[in-house]
Formats: C-alpha cells, structure tokens, sequence
C-alpha cells in the first residue's frame, strides 16, 4: 500500500481482521524478556511476529479489527500529528455510528500505551504511524469482542517485557453494549475514513498494479481482507 500511494499519489485504506497472534514492535524485540513474552504468547496459542510500526505488543484474537490509511506527503517532518489526530477522529465517528461510547485517550497501564487511543471504559484503539519520505502509513486496532482472552494472553506477555499492564483496561465494542459483527465495524471505519470520496474497489493481492481507493473482501495468510 505504500509503495502503490507513493507512485500513484492516491490515499488508500484497508480494514481486515487479521489471524490470531500477538504482533510485537520494534521496542519489544529489543527487551530483555522478549523471548520469554513470545513463548508466552505461544504457549496460548498465539502465534508471535514483528511489525514495521511503532507501538508496544497487540492481541489479534480473530474478531480484532486492524485499519490501515495510507496517504502520500512531500515532507516526512510535518503532517505527523495531523494524521494522527485524523486517525483517532475517524475510529470514534465509527464507533458512535456504531452506538459505542468512544472518546479519545486511554486508561492507565493499557496495552500498547500511546497517547493516540480511543476508549470507552477501558482501551478499544491504539494507533500507531510509520513515515517514509513519499508515504505515511496510519494503522491500529479495534477491539470488537473477547477483550476477555485478549486480556488473558497480554498479561503475561507485558509481565515479561516488564511493562505495566492492567487486563481491566481492555474494553470491546460488545463490552459495551455494540456489536460483535467485525464485518460491521469493519463497514463503519471504512465510510468513517472515506466519507464521500470516489472509491475503487482493489483486491488485496493485486497491490502491484493500479491504483486508487478500493473496498473488496479477500484471503492471505489466515486472515479476511478488505482494503478500501
């Protein structure tokens, strides 16, 4: 997706719930107790990888929803909070849609701590951002339903990078009395980050050709796709 921005100069989104595992950044794999939080993970099922983005360890359960806006720049060095701030606006209009509660910011000793979260009475989105000089990628999360497992297999995780984690400070947009439909909250971020922009629909395994914005569902690696 960033190659693709960065050459056509058309933003794109995508919204897809990945497989389960426990994505770690780039902090974590420098911790001392990285390899005992990855057998953590492991040892309950959940497969361990690294990811690009900044950002402390994240659940994927099955139902979590991952977003992913990329959009071209001309200046690496501005733009950063205003994307972000985008970000976090566009995960609570879609969540309200949804009938949740969401606000921006998070509880105390919540998962990948960062001041760019999204809660209700505990933690539902965290975003993270990664810059090149042509494009910038905006991704995170949203957690839709079993905050409770999510909860459970991040406890230990943190226990053993030794970052304060409180498994109370996990919410879900079922907790709260939404939906537990990720194809819906999937629906909602997309027409939240879109609005009334011409979309074109782009197969997820077609990133090499083309170009423009695009919703279309697919499979790779485990995980549902949609890209929009």
């Amino acid at each position: 997706m960033l190659d693709r921005t960065a050459d056509s100069g058309v933003a794109a989104v995508r919204a897809w719930t990945p497989h389960r595992q426990v994505a770690f950044g780039r902090r974590d794999a420098r911790s001392d107790g990285y390899d005992r939080a990855r057998s953590a993970a492991e040892s309950r099922g959940y497969p361990a990888i690294e990811r690009d983005v900044g950002g402390r360890a994240v659940a994927y359960t099955g139902t979590t929803v991952a977003f992913g806006v990329v959009v071209p720049i001309a200046d690496a060095r501005s733009g950063i909070g205003t994307r972000y701030d985008a970000a976090v606006t566009g995960v609570v209009g879609a969540l309200r849609s949804l009938g949740v509660p969401a606000r921006r910011g998070e509880p105390d000793a919540s998962f990948c701590p960062g001041a760019h979260s999204v809660q209700a009475r505990g933690k539902l989105s965290g975003i993270a951002q990664r810059v090149r000089r042509d494009a910038a990628l905006v991704s995170g999360i949203v957690v839709v339903d079993a905050r409770d497992e999510l909860a459970a297999v991040l406890d230990p995780v943190y226990e053993a990078l030794g970052v304060p984690f409180d498994p109370e400070s996990v919410d879900s947009v079922a907790a709260i009395g939404g939906t537990a439909d990720s194809e819906a909250v999937i629906d909602a971020l997309v027409e939240s980050f879109c609005g009334e922009l011409q979309r074109r629909p782009v197969a997820v395994d077609s990133l090499s050709d083309g170009n423009g914005m695009s919703r279309r569902q697919g499979s790779g690696s485990g995980d549902r796709n949609r890209r929009a």
